[in-house]
């Protein structure tokens, strides 16, 4: 479910790069030029295989998160317990999921680990990330990442919660190693999750930007802005610009949770054309099974409606 050869930006050059990317947003405050604009097709089914932008790294359109109201290292799904965080994690694998995002802050390192003892490492793509902000501290968070992970590398490694505008310049010792370890092989592709649009505009223009995990849904719920088309609008410039986009928030953390309100989403996100797979927080194997269903159902309704 990967590739070895994604698209790199370079190291060398990404310094400058930050600076010309923040200094265009304090004078226009508005997005730079696009890409030539285009869509995503839409995918098959919930466990077809995507490809992440230019990244090359490929895995399923739905994916599952392991941080639902994480925090100190702690979350809905940990507090499962190993055995039956297992359970959900090998349900959802079994029937194709193939996308799994854990983070340091959720403390869902280990439980991953174990939950996918035995599997095929290439058969699944690990998303994780760092509050780290200088080389060192980058540094030893890649190698207790791998650790506790149980790999030799991790797929996506991201800056977590990026609040201000500034973040290029206050991350720039863990953006700097963070290349450095995809050029030695530890990670395969680097990026940001976003807390504000003024860190999502940067991130829509920065090359250091490979991946994003974006909060996408139709409501505004859990969001970095209320309306979902100026969010929408900087998913479409990353998608454009060849970045990869990981949904995240599709059911706002819950808020969104009665079946027609999850299908006017899922129809919402997947109608974009710009989001290539997407994150839940699964907490049984019922909610796989029907989120997935749910997923197929929506792909249908599009394509009758095109």
């Amino acid at each position: 479910m990967r590739n070895d050869s994604p698209v790199q930006p370079d190291r060398r050059e990404f310094l400058s790069a930050t600076a010309a990317a923040v200094g265009a947003f304090a004078v226009a405050g508005s997005p730079s030029a696009k890409a030539a604009p285009g869509r995503s097709g839409l995918p098959e089914s919930a466990t077809a295989t995507v490809t992440l932008g230019q990244s090359g790294l490929k895995c399923s359109l739905v994916g599952m998160g392991t941080g639902s109201h994480g925090s100190g290292q702690a979350s809905n799904q940990t507090r499962l317990g190993v055995k039956d965080f297992t359970r959900v994690v090998r349900h959802a694998y079994d029937n194709g999921v193939r996308l799994f995002d854990v983070a340091d802050q959720y403390g869902s390192h280990v439980y991953l680990r174990e939950a996918l003892k035995g599997l095929p490492r290439d058969t699944y793509v690990i998303q994780t990330k760092t509050h780290a902000v200088k080389v060192a501290d980058a540094k030893s968070h890649i190698e207790r990442y791998r650790m506790e992970l149980g790999v030799d590398y991790l797929d996506i490694v991201l800056l977590h919660c990026m609040q201000k505008a500034e973040w290029p310049a206050l991350n720039a010792g863990s953006m700097d190693y963070l290349m450095k370890a995809r050029e030695q092989g530890l990670i395969k592709a680097h990026g940001t999750s976003c807390h504000g649009m003024d860190p999502l505009r940067i991130a829509a223009k920065h090359p250091f930007v490979q991946i994003d995990l974006a909060r996408i849904n139709p409501e505004g719920a859990k969001m970095d802005s209320q309306k979902p088309d100026e969010v929408a609008s900087q998913i479409e410039e990353m998608h454009n610009a060849g970045k990869g986009v990981i949904g995240m928030k599709i059911l706002g953390e819950g808020s969104i949770n009665t079946p027609d309100r999850i299908d006017s989403s899922l129809r919402y996100v997947l109608g974009l054309g710009t989001v290539n797979a997407f994150v839940v927080g699964f907490e049984s194997t019922a909610q796989v099974d029907d989120l997935l269903a749910r997923t197929n159902a929506a792909i249908a309704h599009i394509k009758q409606q095109a």
